[in-house]
């Protein structure tokens, strides 16, 4: 609970209207895409730097925990406030200040939603690869926050490939720039990229520079029919052996498929054992080329049927129903855990076995999901936070997949961050050594620990999270 003097404080800042602490408002900031709830004890909503800056130091001054919030897509509890105190949303921050053709860069406020800056930059024939599901809601910010990727990253990479510069209100209140428009630039430490994927640990980010591309000239879009998802997995290696890099390059399995046609029917087969739906992009020329040969690469690894999109609206649809994927799934049981967890290329379908065998040796439902491009593996487990003994073995579920994947040569996380669900298996990846670094770092900056406490890899907070009784709205959608 904050004191009357820190709240009075708070709306002098921001103006009282600004300054949320009636229990139903408190209520909407208390959890993200997963099963975790925890109050904050009042949120504020800046709209200028200087704003947040005052708020923080305020924050630094109480010892009270900070913990920045876009749209709370983010699947790892990374913006639950575990420990209460303030959540600074990012709403406010809305505006597109600049996009600069000449040198391909854009310059954004952390509130911009993803899908809104994507049909700003493509309607100048310009265009902005990072594409996670959630677009329709996520934030820039957020994006920056989690290092969130998305179906294009097997081409084009993740949101940290692009980031040029930050704007960063650190934990003592100060504001620090760091990189700028510039194709290079090595100076000093790569502090921009300290901050992408810290999940908001290190500082606020109140603006983000970011690099554009052109936009391809053209695309196609093929959906592989397959009735083996083994031979499915196998094919996203035989598809890169032919020099082709996709723009896309999803696997759904039978029971995603089966969710989406309940929830919004596109008219996936139902009797299949896995599709894949891939894109290509570029010249229009190359992309035809290139969409053929990866047809033939399919049909050789054993694909019954491939098609190809006839028009873009029903490329889109077929899109449509891949980003519903999670909204799907929701429908069908109270709770919806989504993993994350990438491997090897090669790796990919001992991963997608491994899911298969831990699904059915803790008796769970599991639907797979996965960039099978770029290895990200999306385990969609259907379950019931209610049910003790259930949640006992999606715990066990859970421990075996992760540290499988990383026996086989993968990383906790493509992009949905470590947030709170996946601390416990850090040092499992990086060992003492580097959880010691990483704590430097956090120590260095944030002595006070203000900054999203609980997250990526501190202690368990004495005030436990619990878990709700229904994960997530059925309007958020995988990443």
């Amino acid at each position: 609970m904050l004191s009357p003097a820190i709240l009075d404080e708070l709306a002098a800042i921001v103006g009282r209207e600004y300054v949320l602490t009636e229990p139903e408002d408190l209520a909407c900031y208390a959890y993200d895409a997963t099963p975790i709830v925890h109050l904050p004890d009042a949120v504020v909503m800046p709209g200028h730097t200087a704003e947040v800056a005052a708020i923080v130091r305020l924050a630094h001054r109480q010892r009270l925990p900070i913990v920045p919030r876009g749209g709370s897509t983010n699947l790892s509890g990374g913006t639950v406030p575990l420990q209460g105190g303030i959540v600074l949303a990012t709403s406010r921050f809305d505006r597109i200040l600049e996009i600069d053709a000449e040198n391909l860069t854009a310059t954004v406020q952390p509130g911009v939603i993803t899908a809104d800056f994507h049909k700003a930059v493509e309607a100048q024939g310009l265009f902005y690869p990072p594409d996670p599901a959630s677009m329709a809601a996520s934030t820039m910010g957020g994006n920056v926050g989690e290092g969130a990727g998305g179906p294009r990253g097997v081409k084009y990479g993740t949101t940290k490939d692009y980031v040029l510069g930050l704007e960063v209100v650190l934990p003592s209140g100060d504001v620090m720039r760091t990189g700028n428009k510039t194709v290079k630039n090595v100076s000093g430490y790569d502090l921009t990229h300290l901050f992408v994927g810290a999940e908001g640990t290190l500082g606020v980010v109140t603006e983000i520079t970011v690099r554009l591309l052109p936009l391809p000239q053209a695309k196609q879009t093929l959906l592989a029919i397959y009735d083996d998802l083994d031979a499915a997995a196998q094919t996203v290696s035989s598809i890169i052996a032919q020099k082709i890099v996709p723009t896309t390059l999803e696997l759904m399995d039978k029971v995603t498929m089966a969710r989406i046609e309940a929830y919004k029917p596109v008219g996936l087969p139902l009797d299949a054992a896995a599709t894949l739906l891939i894109e290509v992009d570029g010249d229009a020329a190359a992309v035809s080329q290139q969409a053929q040969v990866i047809a033939e690469a399919c049909r050789a690894c054993g694909a019954r049927e491939v098609k190809l999109a006839r028009s873009s609206q029903e490329a889109d649809q077929l899109w449509t129903a891949r980003r519903a994927a999670l909204a799907a799934a929701a429908r069908y049981r109270p709770t919806l855990i989504v993993e994350d967890a990438t491997v090897p290329r090669s790796q990919l379908p001992a991963a997608v076995r491994l899911v298969q065998d831990l699904a059915a040796k803790h008796q769970i439902e599991v639907a797979i999901l996965a960039h099978a491009g770029d290895g990200n593996l999306h385990p969609l487990i259907m379950t019931d936070a209610r049910d003790a003994a259930e949640m006992a073995r999606v715990d066990a579920f859970s421990d075996e997949f992760f540290l499988g994947c990383l026996a086989l040569g993968g990383t906790l996380t493509g992009e949905h961050g470590i947030g709170y669900l996946k601390a416990k298996y850090m040092a499992a990846q990086f060992g003492e050594a580097g959880l010691a670094a990483m704590r430097a770092i956090k120590q260095a900056l944030d002595p006070h620990n203000i900054m999203n406490p609980g997250k990526i890899f501190d202690p368990v907070s004495s005030q436990s999270p619990v878990l709700g009784p229904q994960s997530t709205n059925s309007s958020l959608t995988v990443d």
